[in-house]
């Protein structure tokens, strides 16, 4: 069993933070004494502040993703150059084999 499959990774974690919160919240300002429109505003104003936390990590989270992805292509191009460079250079050292061979081979 991997981990992915015990636990919802950071997106569950996350996700599961802010359930914890709001469930809180929520008791909080329920049980506190407060009129029943007090507690409605209050209620009303603390969703809004969350929903915007909510989507500031969110854009957080997109932002790194494509952080991580510019990375991971800068990444894959040099290893790709890279790959071509020795293949290059193998193919150099096959074609002076041969030639060296060939050379060889007129002298006898």
């Amino acid at each position: 069993m991997s981990s992915d499959d015990r636990s919802g990774g950071t997106a569950g974690v996350v996700l599961s933070f802010m359930v914890g919160a709001l469930s809180g919240a929520a008791l909080a300002i329920l049980f506190a004494p407060r009129s029943g429109r007090e507690t409605r505003e209050m209620l009303g104003e603390k969703l809004r502040e969350t929903s915007e936390r909510g989507r500031h990590v969110g854009e957080q989270a997109l932002q790194k993703g494509r952080e991580a992805a510019e990375d991971a292509a800068r990444y894959m191009d040099r290893q790709r150059d890279a790959l071509e460079r020795r293949r290059e250079r193998l193919a150099s050292a096959v074609e002076a084999g041969r030639q060296a061979y060939r050379d060889e081979k007129e002298k006898m």
